[in-house]
Formats: structure tokens, sequence, C-alpha cells
């Protein structure tokens, strides 16, 4: 599912959702018995929104679902799916859970590092693309298993992260 993603914001400025955000959280809402039950999926919809998840962000999930700020940051900090930073346009994750370690990723991940000049954690200086390691992204029997945002790339070589690259660079 496809969403609108608004201007990304600096850490520190103030968040509130805009009316659209707002209407997909009571959406949410009618589906969990209890506020704090919707919570992971109130928490994307402030990172489609605002690009990443800040501590300014996290408050005003919890503003929204009346929970404690120490709550959200907790699940924040547990979950590696949600953004702490901001990450450009196209967020590459690179399984090397054992599967993935087994049939190439170390490599793939340093080459993906080479062709964009950047290291782990870094997004380049165009905002084009951020480079992660992650652990298992349910991809154990096609492995090694790359996303682009929310898309499997699987299995993943060195040919086909080079023509992935290569599109992703055509179209950011």
């Amino acid at each position: 599912m496809s969403h609108t993603r608004y201007r990304v914001m600096e850490a520190g400025e103030a968040r509130r959702f805009p009316p659209e955000a707002m209407a997909r959280i009571e959406k949410i809402l009618t589906r969990y018995p209890t506020k704090q039950a919707a919570l992971l999926p109130v928490l994307w919809v402030a990172q489609e929104t605002w690009g990443w998840i800040s501590k300014e962000a996290g408050e005003e999930v919890a503003r929204v679902l009346d929970l404690p700020p120490s709550h959200v940051d907790g699940v924040l900090t547990f979950y590696t799916m949600y953004n702490l930073r901001p990450v450009g346009k196209h967020l590459l994750q690179v399984c090397t859970s054992i599967s993935c370690h087994l049939n190439g990723a170390e490599s793939l991940l340093e080459r993906c590092g080479k062709r964009l000049g950047i290291g782990l954690e870094e997004t380049t200086a165009d905002g084009k693309f951020t480079l992660v390691e992650v652990e298992c992204i349910a991809g154990c029997d096609r492995a090694p298993s790359m996303m682009v945002n929310d898309q499997y790339f699987e299995p993943m070589d060195a040919g086909k992260l080079d023509a992935l690259l290569d599109r992703l660079s055509r179209e950011a």
C-alpha cells in the first residue's frame, strides 16, 4: 500500500498529524479493542507521514493514543522497522541473518556501500539512498534477501544489485 509522504521535518520541530493521517488513524482505531493495541500501525502512519520517527513524532503518537511517551519510546527502540533518523528516498535493507549470511549477504552489503560511497546507516549526500543491515526479513528460503523501502528483492546477487541500483538512481 502506498501513501503520500509529507515533507521530512527536522528534529525538534513540533509535530501534529495532518488531517489525512488523522483520518487513517481514526480508521485504524476502529479495528482495535484499545488505543494501545493500535500502537504499531499508528507508528507506521507516523513514519509514512514524516519519513522517520523523531522524539517529537513519538510524543505526538503518545498524545493521540493517550499513552505515556516512555511506552512509545520503548516500542520504538525495540523494533528495528521504525526509522529513528531521517533516511533517503530509497531505504536499502540488506538482511545478514544466517541464511542470507551463508549466501553472500556481506559481499552484497559491501558492494552496495562501495557503489553508493556510503557506510552502514549512512545516507548519500543527495538524499537518494540509505544503507542498513537488518536481521531476518523472512526471506530465508530466497536468500540473500534485500528490501528497498517495503519491497522485497530476492534472491539477490551482484548483477541484480547493480541493475537495481542503476534503475533506482535513474528514478530518484
